[in-house]
């Protein structure tokens, strides 16, 4: 491949500005992704959130029961997974 020096100077220089921006969106995203500021949120606001979970639970039930069974079903087959596990760790 003959690549000439414009060439790869542009091309260099399209990466290095690429890669200035996705910094800069990673970054940006940090901001809305923080764990920390969940973590903050919920403490100033614990009783709305409690709140905000318990009505869309409530929704749930009324509007559709089969996911509500379902999620039950995986998080028994989780736990159930979780026991036999640790047995097999006590066991060995």
């Amino acid at each position: 491949m003959n690549i000439s020096i414009d060439e790869y100077n542009t091309m260099k220089q399209e990466i290095d500005e690429l890669k200035k921006k996705n910094e800069e969106l990673e970054t940006r995203l940090k901001t809305y992704t923080s764990n920390h500021r969940h973590k903050k949120y919920y403490d100033n606001n614990t009783e709305i959130v409690k709140q905000r979970a318990k009505n869309y639970m409530e929704k749930v039930k009324e509007t559709n029961p089969e996911k509500l069974k379902e999620w039950r079903h995986t998080a028994y087959l989780k736990r159930k997974e979780k026991l036999k596990s640790q047995q097999e760790q006590i066991n060995d």
